[in-house]
């Protein structure tokens, strides 16, 4: 196999979106196009990774890092343009080079694997990846000569009646002979409509020169879909996340109904859970085996064990055990920690709180900056108040407590070891450990006192 190398493009405006975000950051199932674009570069042993930017550069490399090297388009003149800025990086060098758009959020892997492959097998100086459209507007189209051989690309501005019939539909995708590439590059010229330097001129240039060229027809146009506007953008989106729905599907996640399920693109659900309609399963989510999600379910960056239930709740950047049982509607704010065996129920709060293993919240509860030990039961509207306005406070209950119903707690606040607090009271002080405390004003009943007021 020879040295591969890849060159993305992504320097076009991408004006057609009317948006301040640059065209290939806006996100396909919660990852960036160029990324998804990006990601499955990665896995065709490519040697050397080139992106073209233009507006909006330093933002393309900080969401690509160091997965690929970068060069400046200035001035945006044309597809053949931007390949000719990876000349100093490429130029020369042995080997195959894909041309990949980083607007095709929806290219697969393994149809490039095969386009280099098909590539390779004929000692070809250039090969398309081209798709049969049936709707090809605005598609270069492939013009193949009476053996059926390429012969040229024809963007769809400049072709003719009769070429615009033809539904071989260019996709933007290419392999060359890296050298080949490069020398063909000189020849290409801007006499066109839009007076731009065409990629797919290189094709009738090397074809012109007596070179091998061919075509690698893949069979699912939908992943070559180009993104250029937001009607684009929500057919992506509705590729991306079928492919994503029933992947999982194939893996063993029961998805009740696939059309009002999302699922981002890096989350990751093991086997034999179920999510039912209105999950939103977003960011690094990670959830283990025979869960129940849903229905209408957000959850993202969480970690999450097996055999935990979620319904009807929100949960966002925190980690929760196995066998937790939480909603409905109940909120899990980031940075929380809730372990095995742990009930959050209905209208309960946790924000920035660690919850120990078989702890019970199990309605009307709002718990923020605290540490709960094992085996501790709130009561119906237990309140940790951690906030005096300016700063935010630890309350601290250890392993056994129990908490009485309408109960404040006002930290920085300890409540011992196996401690009882009564119902009603306003703990602004240490509880010591098996102790109870009471901190409510003596009820006073006035004997017949209705009387006298109706009198």
């Amino acid at each position: 196999m020879s040295n591969r190398y890849a060159v993305i493009l992504a320097a076009g405006q991408g004006t057609r979106m009317k948006s301040k975000l640059y065209k290939v950051l806006h996100p396909v199932c919660g990852k960036p196009m160029v990324q998804h674009v990006v990601d499955q570069v990665s896995k065709l042993n490519i040697k050397e990774i080139v992106t073209i930017t233009g507006h909006g550069a330093e933002m393309v490399e900080e969401q690509l890092g160091s997965s690929s090297k970068y060069a400046l388009q200035v001035e945006q003149l044309g597809t053949a343009h931007a390949v000719m800025q990876a000349r100093e990086l490429l130029e020369g060098k042995e080997g195959v080079t894909i041309v990949v758009c980083g607007d095709t959020p929806l290219i697969k892997h393994e149809t490039m694997e095969a386009l280099f492959k098909h590539h390779e097998e004929l000692s070809a100086k250039a090969t398309i990846l081209t798709a049969h459209a049936e709707s090809p507007f605005g598609y270069g189209r492939v013009i193949r000569n009476e053996q059926a051989m390429v012969e040229k690309i024809v963007e769809h501005k400049d072709a003719s009646e009769e070429e615009r019939k033809i539904k071989e539909i260019n996709t933007g995708t290419y392999c060359f002979d890296n050298k080949a590439l490069f020398e063909a590059l000189n020849k290409v010229t801007n006499d066109n409509v839009q007076g731009e330097y065409y990629l797919p001129d290189v094709i009738e240039i090397l074809k012109n020169e007596g070179e091998i060229v061919t075509a690698y027809q893949t069979a699912d146009f939908e992943e070559t879909l180009g993104v250029n506007d937001r009607v684009a953008l929500s057919q992506a989106e509705t590729f991306m996340k079928k492919r994503i729905n029933e992947e999982h599907m194939r893996n063993g996640v029961t998805i009740i109904d696939p059309l009002n399920t999302y699922i981002g693109a890096d989350v990751k659900i093991g086997s034999d859970t179920v999510l039912y309609p209105g999950t939103i399963l977003s960011g690094n989510t990670l959830i283990g085996s025979d869960c129940v999600i849903g229905p209408h379910t957000e959850i993202s960056d969480c970690h999450i064990g097996d055999q935990t239930v979620i319904r009807q709740s929100a949960a966002y950047d925190s980690h929760i055990g196995s066998q937790v049982n939480i909603g409905p509607f109940a909120h899990i704010r980031p940075q929380s920690d809730i372990h095995d065996e742990v009930k959050i129920g209905n209208f309960v709060e946790v924000k920035k709180s660690v919850f120990g293993k078989g702890s019970k919240a199990s309605h009307l509860s709002y718990i923020g900056d605290a540490e709960i030990g094992k085996d501790v039961n709130l009561g119906c509207g237990s309140i940790t108040v951690n906030y005096d306005g300016k700063n935010k406070y630890l309350t601290k209950i250890e392993d056994g407590v129990f908490i009485g119903c309408n109960s404040n707690l006002v930290a920085p606040v300890t409540i011992g070891e196996g401690a009882y607090v009564a119902a009603g009271s306003t703990i602004t002080e240490d509880v010591p450990g098996e102790a109870l405390s009471i901190a409510r004003a003596r009820q006073v009943n006035k004997e017949n006192y209705v009387q006298k007021l109706n009198k």
